[in-house]
């Protein structure tokens, strides 16, 4: 033993070892999709799909259907020109099977056959087969019919011809069935996929996607002829627009670059980057790009012109960006991504660029429509007035020790421990909860913010109001993270935010309103993971001394079966719960149903919300930026009929709540 080690003492070759062919891929699939959760799960599709997106890429598909078929499992067919079946000349295999069973292997790798392409480093669709119970997989080519069949990534049979394909028909269509020894769920949900199908039709407009739900019986066609243009008034749907949407079309260095953008009444920065059709939700230097000619243009523009008025108004990036919504996609023949998941760009010169064809093209704009850059150079000019008045605010609060660290609220029920990695904050709905939770917590490493009624709805606010309203203070200065342009997630002093709110309408309203302000002011906090909801459980089952919570109705009749099992239980009544608790009563068995946290005592909170070892807590997670920009809009903004729309779409997945 060595400092408490064990040590090993021979180590040699055969300690080695060596996973063959997709063996590595079953063996830890979330290095290759993620995670074997929902989010991994629908990857796999996304992963299929980007093989068909890259033969429209090169000019050789416009048709692709992804279909989720009432046996669960998902065909996607294109129309491109089909896999290569013959034999690779090393491998001496068929290429279809090479491309199906080794990883860093396909045409992308070849700028011959693909000009530029998405995927996931070359090891998409190989991947899909190692993590598919089974997988079948046919081409159409030069007037045949070939397939080939596969059970965890293992080939059934060698590539064989199985029929005739119609005159100048050629393509792909894959097959498959998600592992149920890899993934937690194996059903798809036909919004996540129809999302990522929506948003590649808008960012390709001479292709057409069909999704089909042979399940739920539903089905989507998309096809966007205006491209960006569309996808913009789509993200600005509920928006009230300022001027028609600015389009810039163009390559510069040999990359293909476009963008639309318009300026609305709200406050938000809403700009979304892609390449080769992956969303950069970290952004990157072709983002920097566009943010700097933006920012220089509009600039040169105003002084050139004589639009601002104030002297003492200096126009800075974030004016230029304030209700500002826009898409920008790029496509790099050779792109160089910060890490495996592809969410930020690197190469330098595609910044030059970008932000070299912007400005040029963005200059003539602004000279052939004189009236749009007025409009915009005055609402970033008022933006200029906001920013300067909030600055002075905040300095004022400064002095008044509101907004510093050393300022903490007074309702604040601070943790003994100060490492950021192991402290935890509860923002929680209420001072009764509020209570219980301080009571029940660790207070090691457990704080607690107990909130009084509803926070601002930031959508609809400038930061002026933002900062007049004591619940958001209160919650800035805890976190102690700074704010606005001084915001930095690194200096957050909890690890964890969890946000803990009644299983009711009210709560869901404001567990909505706190992820609101977060996405839009703190967004870092939500893609570095460090914002949670607590799960409370809706029932306590009790059948003498035994006790237990139920999360969902699902679980508490699974327990109720599992009581009833000898079928003797007869009604009895409940003398000992708690008045204000909703009883369903039958003999020897009571089913609690909890309205509020409040109604749970402080021992309670702990085991079933609150301890780590048993709680349950869902992480927020950033999967489509675009998307969560419509949702947050939709549902938190002016417009009342998309968000009506909105509630009756999604009633049915609504948990029983207590309306």
């Amino acid at each position: 033993m060595a400092n408490g080690i064990e040590k090993i003492e021979e180590y040699s070759a055969k300690n080695i070892n060596v996973l063959k062919g997709l063996e590595a891929v079953r063996m830890r699939p979330a290095m290759y999709i993620g995670d074997v959760g929902q989010r991994g799960l629908h990857h796999l599709i996304n992963e299929v799909v980007d093989n068909s997106i890259d033969e429209a890429l090169a000019g050789y598909c416009d048709t692709i259907k992804v279909t989720i078929n009432k046996d669960e499992t998902v065909t996607v067919e294109d129309n491109g020109r089909g896999i290569p079946v013959d034999m690779h000349p090393e491998e001496k295999i068929s290429a279809l099977e090479v491309v199906m069973t080794v990883l860093h292997a396909g045409g992308k790798f070849d700028h011959d056959s693909y000009k530029v392409s998405g995927g996931l480093h070359g090891v998409g669709v190989s991947v899909v087969n190692a993590l598919s119970e089974n997988l079948t997989v046919e081409v159409r080519r030069s007037g045949k019919t070939y397939r080939q069949e596969y059970v965890r990534g293992v080939p059934q049979y060698k590539v064989k011809e199985v029929g005739t394909a119609k005159k100048n028909e050629t393509g792909t269509t894959t097959t498959f069935r998600p592992d149920k020894q890899i993934f937690k769920v194996t059903k798809f949900k036909f919004d996540t996929v129809a999302e990522r199908m929506r948003e590649l039709a808008y960012l390709n407009k001479n292709i057409t996607i069909m999704v089909k739900d042979e399940i739920e019986g539903e089905d989507e066609t998309y096809h966007f002829k205006g491209g960006l243009i569309e996808f913009v008034k789509y993200l600005d749907a509920t928006r009230e627009a300022f001027h028609k949407t600015v389009y810039i079309e163009g390559e510069k260095d040999g990359t293909p670059i476009e963008v639309a953008f318009q300026y609305n009444s709200g406050y938000a920065e809403n700009l979304f980057s892609y390449v080769n059709n992956i969303n950069t939700h970290e952004g990157g230097t072709h983002l920097v790009g566009f943010k700097t000619a933006l920012t220089r243009t509009l600039n040169n523009y105003a002084a050139k012109n004589g639009l601002i008025k104030n002297d003492k108004i200096q126009l800075t990036g974030d004016d230029f960006r304030e209700g500002l919504t826009g898409v920008l996609s790029v496509k790099v023949q050779e792109p160089q991504f910060e890490g495996q998941t592809k969410t930020k760009l690197g190469n330098s010169e595609t910044k030059s660029a970008v932000e070299t064809l912007v400005g040029e093209k963005l200059s003539e704009y602004l000279e052939e429509n004189p009236s749009v850059g007025k409009k915009i150079i005055e609402k970033c000019t008022r933006a200029a007035e906001a920013r300067e008045a909030a600055r002075k605010a905040r300095e004022l609060a400064r002095r008044k020790n509101a907004l510093d660290g050393f300022g903490l609220p007074g309702k604040l029920a601070d943790c003994s421990i100060t490492d950021p990695e192991h402290c935890e904050m509860y923002i929680v709905e209420g001072d009764s909860a509020g209570g219980s939770a301080k009571q029940g917590r660790d207070r090691r490493f457990q704080a607690i913010l107990p909130l009084r009624g509803k926070i601002l709805n930031v959508e609809k606010a400038n930061m002026n109001k933002i900062l007049e309203n004591n619940e958001i203070k209160a919650m800035i200065s805890a976190i102690g993270a700074g704010w606005g342009v001084d915001f930095d997630a690194l200096k957050s002093r909890y690890g964890k935010i969890i946000l803990m709110t009644d299983a009711d309408v009210d709560g869901a309203h404001i567990k909505t309103l706190l992820l609101t302000f977060f996405y839009r002011h703190m967004k870092e906090l939500i893609t570095n993971g460090n914002i949670f909801i607590a799960q409370p459980p809706l029932y306590k089952i009790k059948k003498g001394k035994e006790e237990y919570y139920a999360y969902d109705d699902a679980e508490r009749d699974e327990i109720l079966k599992r009581f009833k099992g000898n079928g003797k239980e007869v009604v009895d009544e409940a003398e000992e719960e708690p008045a204000e608790t909703e009883v369903i009563t039958s003999r020897k068995i009571v089913v609690s149903r909890y309205k509020g946290l409040g109604e749970m005592n402080p021992e309670q909170l702990w085991s079933t919300t609150m301890n780590p070892e048993t709680r349950t807590v869902l992480q927020v997670s950033l999967e489509s930026a675009a998307t969560a920009d419509k949702i947050f809009e939709t549902l938190m903004g002016d417009a009342v009929e998309p968000r009506r729309e909105f509630i009756e779409k999604h009633a049915k997945y609504v948990r029983n709540l207590d309306i």
